[in-house]
């Protein structure tokens, strides 16, 4: 059986008491809304620069389909110059002056419609560069948004890293010197109950968890010797007594 003078156990509140504010500490730095601002502006950032890849590839796409429809108007344009060249030159059967006049009738016809065809793929590009322009603003808007929020993150996390530090480093003073026995029982007993391992006993309750002690387990701790570590029966929980236990 462990034992310990009443001293050295009644510091055993004071290890607790700085394990229970490191715990909060690690509970928070899990936590921190920060964490979910970062996520959901990452989120935000993929998105855009999905949107971006997708508007892009639709302007090249389009870029190519106004290039060929430039490409087909200059082709009609150039056949049409050269069968009014011809025309104008009046060489040939009357026959085939006719035939050509009938051609060029039909190439301009044909120019009409691939003149259309190419202005409504230039109003789709157009459209569509301006969609790339105003997902460039966004995605750069969230970039941004994501690094102030990165930045805001890392700052409470260094906040919390300080805090940290000073609490083991407290944690550490405050463990100093107490029985290696009653540390190691310590610890085994807070990993098994949940970070709490020693809890006061105060008007005849363990503040571990909150029960009050019957009469048997009472009679039990007041006639322990003082220098006895002694555990509540309900939580095995290390009891420190003092003047307030009730015993």
């Amino acid at each position: 059986m462990v034992t310990a003078a009443p001293q050295d156990q009644w510091r055993l509140l004071d290890v607790q008491g700085h394990d229970t504010r490191l715990t909060q500490l690690a509970h928070r730095r899990r936590t921190l809304p920060e964490h979910a601002d970062v996520e959901r502006l990452a989120a935000v950032l993929r998105q855009s620069d999905g949107r971006l890849v997708a508007a892009r590839t639709a302007v090249g796409d389009l870029s190519r389909e106004l290039a060929k429809a430039e490409a087909d108007v200059d082709q009609v344009r150039q056949r049409a110059i050269r069968n009014q060249a011809r025309l104008d030159a009046g060489t040939g059967t009357a026959k085939d002056l006719q035939a050509l006049q009938h051609e060029l009738e039909a190439l301009a016809q044909r120019q009409s419609v691939l003149e259309e065809i190419e202005l409504g793929v230039m109003e789709r590009l157009e459209a569509a560069e301006a969609e790339v322009a105003r997902i460039v603003a966004d995605t750069e808007l969230a970039g941004r948004d994501l690094a102030e929020a990165t930045d805001r993150r890392d700052g409470a996390l260094a906040g919390l890293a300080e805090e940290e530090a000073a609490e083991r480093r407290a944690r550490a003073d405050a463990a100093a010197g107490l029985p290696e026995d009653l540390l190691a029982l310590y610890e085994k007993v807070r990993e098994n109950t949940g970070g709490i391992g020693a809890a006061r006993l105060f008007r005849r309750r363990c503040e571990g968890c909150r029960l009050e002690l019957n009469t048997t387990d009472l009679g039990r701790i007041r006639t322990a010797a003082e220098d006895a570590v002694v555990r509540c029966e309900e939580c095995s929980r290390i009891l420190i007594r003092t003047p307030d236990s009730g015993l």
